[in-house]
């Protein structure tokens, strides 16, 4: 029997999700995807549980979609086979990556995401829609899509995470950023050293559920509100439709048997540390 895609252990007033695919740097295919989803039901659903932590197994956070799942030589599964058309594309990555992504954002309960490693395109989308994020000094953070003729990923964090101007920076140049300096510009809250990373989360994940629960969740709320009043959540609609404009280019479309060939982010971020950029 093959481990669980996904760990689930609740200490306290603290559930702890672990994304557990190492062996692919926890590339995210539909199976991780839906039993993250999974797991935040049933922190939600238990009363005890007051903040929720989403950490990873494995020397990295995430390397992003796993393209190997979508375009590679594995069994396709019903949304592989969905993405057949346009429209059945459009369709999946609405629901499991724009939809899930924005579940975690709009989860009542605080959360905290545990990032050590790579954390690479939807990856760092999936980290961001943590409301705080705690990064190990080995951490760094990258979207290469760009490069692969992608509009970045579904979710247009960056100009949020990082300001417009270094936005455009990190996207247009290909840029990683270590965790020091992800720190100065605001992307994580705090780093820490990799061999303490879980004990700081967990202290700090215990420091939050010290306000109670309606609190937490109502400030959390109103938090969030600020950002859509300042236009976040229209801008990422936008660019969401941008995003699949970009997917049906003859430029993107002719790139599709190049990436069957990388696989997954990983092997495109392995691929462009050799200086083998992709084309």
């Amino acid at each position: 029997m093959s481990d669980p895609v996904v760990l689930y252990r609740v200490d306290g007033h603290v559930a702890t999700i672990t994304m557990n695919r190492p062996e692919v740097a926890n590339a995210q295919d539909s199976e991780l995807i839906d039993a993250i989803d999974a797991a935040f039901d049933q922190a939600g659903q238990d009363d005890e549980v007051r903040v929720v932590i989403l950490a990873a197994a494995g020397r990295h956070f995430s390397s992003g979609h796993d393209l190997k799942a979508l375009v590679g030589e594995t069994d396709p599964d019903h949304w592989r086979k969905l993405r057949e058309t346009p429209e059945g594309k459009y369709r999946h990555e609405q629901v499991m990556y724009l939809q899930r992504c924005l579940r975690i954002h709009d989860f009542p309960k605080p959360t905290i995401a545990a990032v050590q490693g790579k954390c690479i395109a939807a990856g760092l989308m999936l980290a961001a829609m943590c409301d705080l994020i705690v990064a190990a000094d080995d951490a760094s953070f990258s979207n290469p899509v760009l490069r692969m003729t992608g509009a970045g990923v579904e979710i247009l964090v960056e100009p949020w995470e990082l300001g417009v101007r270094k936005a455009k920076e990190f996207m247009l140049a290909s840029l990683e950023i270590g965790a020091a300096e992800a720190e100065r510009l605001g992307l994580v809250n705090r780093v820490v050293p990799l061999a303490s990373l879980q004990d700081e989360v967990m202290a700090l994940a215990r420091r939050v559920a010290e306000v109670p629960p309606i609190t937490a969740e109502i400030v959390k709320a109103s938090l969030n509100h600020t950002l859509e009043s300042m236009g976040q959540r229209e801008s990422w609609q936008f660019h969401f439709m941008a995003h699949h404009f970009v997917h049906n280019t003859a430029t993107a479309l002719s790139a599709l048997e190049h990436r069957k060939q990388l696989g997954s982010m990983k092997a495109v971020f392995e691929a462009r540390d050799r200086g083998d950029q992709p084309r």
